[in-house]
């Protein structure tokens, strides 16, 4: 029998878990929480960890306050050696200048693990039976328009583009009026404001020397066709939800059929798939578990995301099931740290490696190795 391919596996990393009771012994924010966090998921081999950053989430008594995500995986960079970091990127507001050089930052900082998740946010929450409206469809299509010509330009920066002129052309309209006089009164400058004056540049922007995979890796979220499709012209991983084999075939097939659209036939983009796990050795203590956890939340624990509950063993019979449908890796988000984290590592990812489907040492010194991705390289003008 034909062993499967090696999957690609990473965890999402949210303070305490992704359960809205759990919690931890000690403090959360400290750096050595999330030291022993991504310490433990590198001893795993893991591909890479990401780090949550929502703007608005529910409030509770570990969750209410949040730490700045590319801090904590810069933080992380001196205490990790193999496994990449992914920090979350809200990109509403972001300067394209500023993302480029902090996200090359880290790169440099890690020897060429560094990612970005990027993440787009409506300013209102939209309910769920409005979500296909026009009335809907169309502001979000603008928010992905613009996230999409957001990571053209950092891409370009992360190249060593510095010429205004041209930054500006490869998004028409984002970036603030030139200043038609610079040598003239400081006093005389219009504030920016609007469409177009979303983004700023100056002469020779400041850039990180060049990062060591060129573009570090660009990941993303998507639950329906927009963002699948910004995923497939924009991203270098695109993480999905769907809830059976069959819902992951379709979305699969879809963002194949945009990518293409978007002329990346011939390059790599990763579909990776979501889950929350509750992961147990034994049959049925993963299922108590969330019992009291909902019974300590008041109501049963739900998510956007496919929630398993079970043992090592079902956990990669569905992993290899759907990868079968054509998803190539997993972001598996532990219901409660450290947990399902360390039930990942150490009984999961030995029960992959049984099967023949999981690494057993990390092949690469860079996340885009690991990922099987092209590293794109740029001159160091140092």
């Amino acid at each position: 029998m034909t062993p499967p391919r090696p999957l690609h596996l990473a965890v999402a990393l949210d303070t305490v878990g992704w359960h809205p009771a759990s919690g931890v012994d000690g403090d959360p924010h400290g750096l050595a929480h999330w030291t022993r966090l991504v310490q433990e998921a590198e001893r795993g081999l893991l591909d890479f960890v990401t780090l949550e950053d929502p703007p608005k989430r529910p409030t509770g008594p570990l969750v209410g306050h949040r730490l700045d995500a590319l801090l904590v995986a810069a933080a992380l960079a001196a205490r990790t050696e193999r496994i990449g970091l992914v920090p979350t990127g809200v990109v509403d507001h972001a300067q394209p200048t500023h993302l480029a050089r902090a996200v090359a930052t880290l790169d440099r900082l890690t020897g060429g693990r560094a990612g970005w998740r990027t993440q787009v946010t409506p300013a209102r929450p939209i309910v769920l039976a409005d979500l296909f409206t026009p009335e809907v469809q169309r502001p979000m299509a603008e928010l992905f328009e613009r996230a999409a010509d957001l990571v053209r330009v950092v891409r370009a920066l992360w190249d060593g583009v510095t010429d205004e002129k041209e930054l500006r052309a490869l998004a028409p309209g984002r970036f603030a009026p030139a200043d038609p006089d610079p040598h003239g009164s400081f006093t005389a400058i219009e504030p920016p404001g609007g469409r177009a004056g979303d983004w700023l540049t100056v002469d020779a922007p400041a850039l990180a020397p060049p990062a060591p995979q060129g573009h570090p890796v660009v990941f993303t979220l998507a639950h329906i066709s927009l963002p699948y499709r910004y995923g497939a012209r924009s991203a270098d991983v695109v993480s999905v939800t769907p809830h059976s084999a069959e819902e992951a075939r379709a979305t699969v097939e879809e963002i194949r059929a945009a990518q293409s659209a978007a002329g990346r036939a011939e390059q790599t983009v990763h579909v990776f798939a979501d889950l929350v796990v509750f992961l147990d050795s034994a049959p049925g203590r993963a299922a108590a578990r969330k019992a009291r956890l909902d019974e300590a939340h008041g109501s049963a624990y739900t998510s956007d995301a496919e929630v398993f509950v079970g043992t090592p063993a079902d956990l990669a019979d569905l992993l290899l099931a759907w990868q079968r449908s054509g998803i190539s890796g997993f972001r598996l988000r532990p219901a409660a740290l450290p947990h399902d984290l360390s039930a990942v590592t150490r009984l999961l990812v030995p029960e992959l490696q049984r099967r023949g489907a999981f690494r057993t040492a990390y092949e690469a010194d860079t996340l885009r190795g690991l990922l099987g991705l092209p590293v794109r390289a740029v001159p160091d003008p140092l």
